[in-house]
């Protein structure tokens, strides 16, 4: 969705990602290619959009970076109030309707949703205080969800077997699935977890629901995991082939700016 810039000289472009958990700020000259700011805010607990918008105003306050003048601006939506729908049932009219069967709809919630690539329509619920704030800010700019993002990025990777794909996306205690198979999005979903046998347990439903053989199929992890991590360890008892995601991208990290993990911030980046 879009809601171009307030005319400004520079050559900078900022992706910020919105969640419940936290909030990420990635600052882009693209001038030089380089990414020259990077911020990652996880709050203690889970709050609710009210609060999320003060945790935006403090860093505002707080960071003179987050104050430049910016070219473009790429906000991300991360949370799990989305639907996709074929885009050739897809109403707008009803938009409202394709999310009451799997999230909690009020009357005063706005409803958006991305157009991809591959035919399809992720209806979604943004929070529209933060929309109004970064309009305020920044004049109009972009706004995605995070699925939108994630599967288009993922459709767009070289296709190395002729087979299905997961790509396994990992943050804080819950993580999106999506299985790609001959270039095409068969699944994709998020699921909550708390232990790490929870984080299987979803993970070997989905594949025993779409018949993926525990032996043969591609799991690729991205995100917030590597090989120390106990999710990591337990997976790989249970399925053969397990990867982490190789090079996503072709900008450079000003020393300060750069990630301690890439992958932890894939979507952040990859909305540059």
């Amino acid at each position: 969705m879009v809601t171009t810039n307030k005319e400004k000289k520079t050559s900078k472009k900022m992706s910020i990602q919105v969640s419940l958990n936290g909030l990420s700020f990635c600052i882009l000259d693209k001038e030089t290619n380089k990414i020259c700011y990077l911020s990652k805010l996880n709050f203690e607990k889970q709050l609710d959009p009210v609060k999320v918008l003060s945790k935006i105003e403090e860093a505002y306050d707080k960071e003179t970076e987050l104050n430049q003048d910016i070219e473009e601006v790429a906000v991300v939506f991360n949370n799990p109030l989305f639907s996709l729908v074929p885009q050739e049932l897809f109403d707008e009219e009803n938009a409202a309707g394709y999310l009451k069967f799997n999230t909690r709809i009020l009357k005063t919630d706005f409803i958006a949703f991305d157009n991809l690539r591959n035919e399809t329509v992720n209806v979604y619920i943004p929070y529209a205080n933060i929309i109004n704030y970064f309009f305020d800010r920044y004049g109009e700019f972009e706004y995605r969800h995070s699925m939108s993002v994630l599967i288009e990025s993922l459709l767009t990777l070289p296709k190395k077997t002729s087979g299905p794909v997961a790509y396994l996306h990992v943050h804080h205690k819950y993580y999106e699935l999506v299985i790609i198979e001959n270039g095409k999005l068969i699944f994709a979903n998020s699921f909550e977890y708390d232990t790490k046998e929870d984080f299987l347990y979803y993970l070997l439903f989905t594949a025993e629901q779409l018949n993926l053989d525990p032996e043969k199929f591609d799991l690729i992890f991205l995100g917030s995991i590597n090989k120390e991590s106990e999710e990591y360890k337990l997976t790989w008892n249970y399925i053969k082939n397990v990867s982490f995601l190789g090079p996503f991208h072709t900008f450079e990290f000003q020393p300060n700016a750069k990630p301690s993990e890439e992958l932890a911030e894939y979507l952040l980046i990859k909305s540059l």
